[in-house]
């Protein structure tokens, strides 16, 4: 029997219990950084198994490290792959109507509740091939995700380095409630998310009345063009062969029509799909901000509140998850976008780090349209949780089959 075979039995055989485990967890939501409930809940699912576990400092983040029973005494020969699960919920007031959905206030709206069962299938269906396992497996279980940078906390607190070496390969995965039918599989070479970011820009004046303007410094006027500005810049500096999103969605100036107020206040959005873009963006935009303050007299103060950078998949790692999934599932259930999508995510630290591949699921139940479902974030979004083994298998199909993978290029 091949040992893909064997990783998708031995996730079979915990489907009812994954499926259980995701409905319990969907019920108790929890937002951000601190997710004590869902903590607890996931260590007594881990209780037993032979894992070496540690909490985070800063966070509810759970760090678990399988030890290979056939991986060299020597831990700087051990090859090591990291699995990644998030934990963290939206404060979204569910209305979906599933007997088991949320009443608290948040809901699992983009799917964390399965991430993190597929996570704990992969964990058990490894932890039972443990002995034959020539290297070790990092299960990062992370909270804040959702805009929170989780992700950051876990790496200046080690998670690269929790096995005693560097993690060599990293893998993600993340279900879908739109896009591709349930159980199907997508992923691309390259950047597969944007970047995501904040950028403030305060503009301050002189306060004055509203009938004698040259009396005062208006920085409405000012704030206005900006606004206008950033995006004209949009179209004016980069090319539309690789796309830059500026939303300006915050403006605020001024308490009453006949004052001029002392300053006034905007914030845009900013996605890209290249880190040199990015790069190139934040400069400027800064650029125009000062100019126009300049022009008008104003002081110009900006603030980038970085959130997450591009999610790029290595190449060679993309290859190798296509070939495996395609391998293990057939090739129907694979799919290779052709363009990446705008929404972004915390992974793309660790993969900035070292090689990886971040990879969708789809999860639309069978009587709703993948084109129209409820997309993920919705209060009325729903996921078949009949993908849950299949996740699961892929995860610790890809450890297995780096760690061999890893230990040949050793030798050879």
């Amino acid at each position: 029997m091949g040992q893909a075979s064997i990783t998708r039995q031995s996730a079979d055989r915990l489907a009812d219990h994954l499926v259980a485990l995701r409905r319990e967890l969907h019920q108790i939501p929890e937002v951000g950084l601190d997710l004590p409930q869902t903590q607890a809940r996931l260590l007594t699912e881990l209780e037993g198994l032979p894992l070496e576990i540690s909490l985070g400092e800063s966070l509810t983040s759970i760090t678990a490290v399988l030890r290979g029973g056939a991986a060299p005494d020597d831990l700087a020969q051990r090859p090591v792959v990291l699995l990644r699960g998030d934990m963290d919920a939206l404060p979204v007031d569910e209305q979906t109507g599933l007997e088991f959905a949320s009443s608290n206030g948040a809901m699992h709206a983009c799917g964390h509740d399965l991430h993190m069962a597929v996570l704990v299938g992969a964990v058990k269906v490894l932890c039972e091939l443990s002995d034959d396992l020539a290297g070790d497996v990092v299960f990062m279980f992370q909270p804040g995700e959702e805009g929170r940078n989780g992700a950051s906390h876990m790496l200046r607190e080690g998670i690269l380095d929790a096995a005693g070496k560097r993690v060599d390969a990293a893998f993600a995965l993340h279900v879908f409630s739109a896009l591709e039918r349930a159980g199907t599989f997508a992923t691309r070479p390259g950047t597969i998310m944007a970047s995501s970011d904040l950028f403030h820009v305060t503009v301050t004046g002189r306060g004055g009345h509203g009938s004698t303007p040259h009396l005062a410094l208006d920085p409405v006027p000012a704030l206005a063009e900006i606004a206008t500005a950033f995006h004209t810049l949009v179209t004016r500096k980069f090319s539309i062969f690789n796309p830059v999103v500026v939303t300006v969605g915050q403006i605020h100036a001024g308490t009453a029509g006949n004052v001029i107020p002392e300053n006034g206040f905007l914030e845009a959005t900013l996605r890209t799909f290249d880190r040199d873009v990015r790069t190139r963006l934040i400069a400027e935009l800064e650029r125009v901000a000062v100019g126009i303050g300049e022009a008008h007299g104003v002081e110009i103060t900006t603030n980038l509140e970085g959130l997450y950078p591009v999610t790029v998949n290595d190449d060679d790692q993309f290859a190798f998850t296509a070939d495996t999934i395609r391998e293990l599932f057939g090739d129907d259930r694979f799919v290779e976008w052709a363009q990446p999508l705008a929404g972004a995510e915390d992974f793309s630290q660790v993969l900035e780090e070292v090689p990886g591949c971040y990879i969708g699921l789809g999860a639309v139940p069978d009587d709703l349209d993948p084109q129209t479902a409820p997309f993920n974030h919705s209060a009325y979004a729903v996921f078949d949780d009949s993908v849950l083994a299949d996740g699961a298998a892929l995860l610790a199909e890809l450890a297995v089959r780096t760690i061999t993978r890893l230990n040949n290029q050793k030798e050879g």
